[in-house]
């Protein structure tokens, strides 16, 4: 599933972006921030201290006026979206029945490593991705596009799809029918680790890619949940640890073009 540039915004700017708008907005929040807080730190130390007044032209002073109004916004904004969450926008169906198409998610950016912004250089280990995470990653071949999928395979993993079935180092993966699938949305539930979430499975054998896959040390195979309908491991290969984004936590807003909110999905966590 690929996120699209939408709309610029300087607080939820990565909603529906691709990942080159969200490292110019990273890079912009990065080059303001140390901006103001230069001006701030020089009008503190050098041009002038609380309560004097400062020499300098009116376009000066307006600079530091601005400067220390913005630089504490700034600093906090980078701060949220660089290590702890950011917001993305669902554009597309690869991960129905978990993902809806217009589903606005907040990914977690500390679960595996606090990674500076702009040059993504991980500089404090939290943890590694589990089996049936659902992440957002920096897609191999073009680092300039988010996907998002679940992690089906673990380093060193062999994992096999064959007709429809996933099976992960020679053990079939749990898979029953929903309750409520129909001819039409073949939905099931799959049992992946700890997690156990539902799938669609089509029926027609569009963008099914059958075939047995070895993942590298250092890799996440990957798969979206319209298992069928999804360009993830089978076609990309296996994602580089460090090209993961961060775990996808939680629904915050459903709305889809025009139409009104889904409030039944505010909230929801994503399983």
């Amino acid at each position: 599933m690929k996120f699209r540039r939408k709309r610029f915004s300087p607080f939820c700017a990565s909603i529906s972006e691709t990942v080159v708008l969200s490292i110019n907005l990273a890079l912009i929040l990065t080059v303001l921030t140390l901006i103001t807080g230069m001006v701030v730190a020089l009008d503190k130390f050098v041009w002038g201290r609380d309560g004097e007044e400062r020499d300098g032209s009116v376009a000066l002073q307006t600079l530091v006026e601005y400067s220390r109004s913005f630089f504490p916004v700034l600093l906090f904004v980078l701060v949220i979206r660089s290590f702890v969450f950011e917001p993305f926008r669902i554009p597309s169906g690869s991960m129905m029945p978990t993902l809806l198409q217009g589903d606005f998610i907040f990914v977690k950016k500390y679960a595996y490593g606090l990674r500076l912004p702009v040059t993504e250089a991980k500089v404090i280990e939290t943890g590694e991705p589990s089996r049936g995470d659902v992440v957002v990653f920096r897609l191999p071949s073009d680092p300039g596009i988010n996907y998002i999928k679940r992690v089906v395979g673990l380093p060193g993993d062999e994992v096999t799809y064959e007709r429809h079935r996933l099976i992960i180092n020679g053990e079939q993966v749990d898979l029953e029918q929903h309750a409520d699938a129909t001819p039409t949305y073949p939905r099931f539930v799959e049992q992946l680790g700890e997690r156990q979430h539902e799938i669609l499975i089509a029926n027609s054998g569009y963008m099914v890619r059958d075939g047995v896959y070895r993942v590298p040390e250092g890799h996440y195979f990957v798969m979206g949940d319209n298992r069928d309908n999804s360009r993830d491991s089978r076609f990309i290969g296996a994602i580089p640890e460090t090209h993961l984004v961060g775990e996808a936590v939680r629904i915050w807003m459903h709305i889809d073009g025009l139409s009104w909110p889904r409030w039944d999905r505010v909230g929801n966590k994503i399983q």
